[in-house]
């Protein structure tokens, strides 16, 4: 098993903290006070939101938590490449929209940079790629005879 370095653990936590500062102050006030939002906007909040929440428990499990943070980092690449880029070299992309502007973009790649520095790469690939994956079926348990179940033998 690939050991986890203390100062990776610290990065670790450090990246949650950032995680969880940076959408309390950017997106709680729309949290705390929701007006006039889209389905699609509420959805987004209620997201970030939880992904907020559970940053919290990666500050306290960094090692536990580490899908939350490829979840992060695999949502911002994908809106970058497939919405991003594509509105910012069209010219379309929005510095006055909340959800979908410049912002967005902005975050998004902070998220694709400082994801991949502090995650522990030796880590992820052993638990999560190289390791074989749980069972499909139902275990079939033998249990051993507890001693009441031993047959009795006639003296």
């Amino acid at each position: 098993m690939s050991e986890v370095s203390t100062f990776r653990l610290y990065l670790l936590r450090a990246m949650y903290l950032f995680t969880v500062v940076g959408l309390a102050i950017e997106k709680l006030p729309a949290l705390l006070h929701p007006a006039n939002l889209s389905p699609g906007d509420s959805v987004i909040l209620s997201v970030l939101g939880a992904t907020a929440l559970l940053a919290v428990l990666g500050i306290r499990y960094p090692i536990k938590m580490l899908p939350l943070l490829l979840f992060e980092f695999v949502w911002k690449s994908i809106w970058i490449l497939v919405f991003g880029l594509p509105q910012l070299l069209s010219g379309g992309l929005d510095p006055n929209v909340s959800f979908g502007g410049t912002e967005t973009l902005t975050a998004c790649l902070v998220g694709v940079v400082l994801v991949p520095l502090v995650m522990p790469w030796g880590y992820a690939l052993e638990h999560y790629l190289s390791a074989s994956g749980d069972r499909w079926g139902k275990q079939a348990t033998v249990r051993p005879p507890l001693p009441r179940d031993k047959p009795k033998i006639a003296a």
